[in-house]
């Protein structure tokens, strides 16, 4: 189905290799994970599938490539479209209709395909992707999985052999994500699709797939084969297999099912620890807000303490006002009721923007969105510059956010984990008092996870406010105090993290769910109790 030999690749102006010799057969029908950190080249080798690298990008290249017996590098990406069908990290990007159906017949309409030919594909995708009853809605009313779906649909109508994801489900919450990943496997299964699909939060996904390419990246060959084999050889692996490894169960479990025998035999403290959460001064409260796009409101009256000292994590379904409330509270959104009230070195701000931007640092979902400078050192330059202070960057962010090789690179061509990095490093290069992060992890691998959680900590020991809106959930049980979850418009949590975590079906922790303990939140919390 899919051949590699010997295949090389080199963006242009580079003079490392992302592919290097690679050669590798992926059998018709299966289900393949890549993964690796950010940045060792696992879009790159999915955008070889369609012929996007190197046709699209240019660069070098040498070696072949057949894929469902085509060439992508001689038939390019339109050639590929009708095999090889590919959704890329931001399934908005691909949208261009109003309504689901629309969208999918969108597709059918580019190929020329016939009228009755066309409305019988729309209707077996709609089907076959459980989208029937959204066939008229609005693709901006949907939800994060809802939109993924749809995405995925749009290039199912054209009967791929192939689906190709670059991580679809980072930025959906864990039902969406497990809605998605559902789906994938049953195409999978009922079809003989096979899907090949890069993702960084393994926890999701490992369970369901036949292989893993791992790209180990610093010029390493990537790792094949089933998933323990490569998940024991790897680091960068999900919590419930970095457990594993440490105790030495074998085999290594992938799924709660698999792990509790292991687990039925350790102890669980009588004692459940429910940490307090520092009590610093309010640096924001929100009282009685309401806010909304058109007529509904998508906030109902929430009032809420941001304190300094606090990591705070903010979680809820697609679609409940999470990144709203960020924007209220940097002040890009005004409240149609209640009040908004900001406070740094004891005084109270005001409410213009010019203002609050002075202690409060904002790093919005799409991280290109604040990129307009040639390098990510010149962005930093950018925000430190505003704030009258020197425009090196600060080698503390640098290092914590793993940033040094990048610093001189046009930040729109960097991998989707560099790109957030960067723009992490650009909203809070001025050390702001409040630092707000709208799904912060996305696209970032394991080792740089842990690497911003010591960031963010190192932010609170200092006085610092820091609040995250995510689904990340190994992200607030490692990192945060105190979590809000937000439902319906309203706050239906809010309280230390691990006795809001504790016991949740959805916001909870791996590890958690194994053993349903306010003690036991990370594989960290587990290995100092055994000892």
């Amino acid at each position: 189905m899919i051949e590699f030999r010997k295949v090389s690749y080199t963006y242009p102006k580079s003079q490392t290799p992302v592919l290097r010799g690679l050669s590798l057969e992926i059998p018709e029908g299966s289900f393949v994970l890549v993964i690796g950190p950010s940045g060792a080249g696992k879009s790159t080798f999915l955008r070889t599938l369609n012929g996007l690298v190197p046709r699209f990008y240019g660069g070098r290249w040498s070696g072949s490539l057949r894929v469902a017996g085509l060439d992508p590098v001689e038939v390019g990406s339109e050639g590929m479209a009708e095999a090889v069908g590919f959704v890329g990290q931001d399934p908005e990007a691909h949208f261009v209709a109003e309504t689901v159906e629309q969208e999918l017949a969108f597709t059918l309409e580019n190929f020329g395909v016939p009228r009755p030919l066309m409305r019988k594909r729309v209707e077996e995708v709609l089907d076959q992707l459980k989208l029937s009853a959204l066939r008229h809605r609005r693709i901006e009313t949907l939800s994060g999985g809802e939109k993924q779906r749809t995405a995925i649909a749009s290039v199912m109508t054209l009967q791929p052999k192939v689906l190709v994801l670059d991580e679809p489900t980072s930025q959906i919450d864990p039902q969406g994500a497990e809605e998605v990943l559902t789906l994938l496997r049953q195409l999978n299964e009922d079809l003989g699709l096979t899907v090949v699909v890069s993702e960084q939060r393994l926890e999701r996904v490992a369970q369901y797939a036949d292989y893993i390419l791992a790209f180990p990246g610093s010029g390493e060959p990537p790792v094949w084969g089933h998933p323990r084999d490569v998940l024991a050889e790897v680091d960068y692996v999900p919590p419930l297999v970095a457990l594993g490894k440490a105790l030495g169960w074998q085999p290594l479990p992938l799924t709660q099912k698999e792990a509790r025998k292991f687990a039925s035999g350790i102890s669980i403290p009588e004692n459940g620890s429910h940490d307090t959460p520092p009590k610093g001064e309010v640096a924001v409260r929100l009282e009685k807000v309401h806010f909304g796009y058109g007529d509904e409101d998508v906030l109902r009256g929430i009032s809420l303490e941001i304190r300094y000292g606090e990591v705070l994590a903010i979680m809820g379904r697609n679609g409940v006002g999470k990144t709203a409330l960020l924007k209220l509270v940097v002040g890009l959104l005004k409240p149609r009721k209640g009040q908004i009230e900001r406070w740094a070195g004891g005084s109270r701000l005001g409410d213009s923007l010019d203002e609050i931007i002075q202690v409060v640092g904002y790093v919005p979902q799409d991280p290109t969105a604040i990129f307009f400078s040639d390098t990510v050192r010149e962005e930093i330059a950018f925000t430190l510059r505003q704030h009258g202070l020197p425009t090196a960057p600060p080698k503390a962010i640098v290092d914590a956010l793993a940033l040094e090789h990048v610093l001189d690179r046009y930040p729109r061509d960097l991998s989707g984990g560099e790109k957030q990095r960067a723009a992490i490093a650009a909203m809070t290069a001025h050390d702001p008092d409040v630092i707000l992060m709208d799904e912060p992890t996305r696209g970032l691998d394991y080792l740089i996870k842990e690497e911003l959680t010591n960031f963010l900590r190192s932010k609170a020991a200092k006085g610092k406010a820091v609040v995250m809106a995510t689904h990340d959930t190994e992200l607030v049980g490692k990192c945060a105090d105190r979590v809000v979850i937000l439902g319906n418009g309203e706050v239906v949590a809010d309280g230390p993290v691990r006795e809001v975590m504790t016991g949740s079906m959805v916001f909870s922790t791996q590890i958690n769910k194994l053993f349903h303990s306010p003690r036991f939140l990370t594989v960290e919390d587990v290995l100092s109790w055994v000892g």
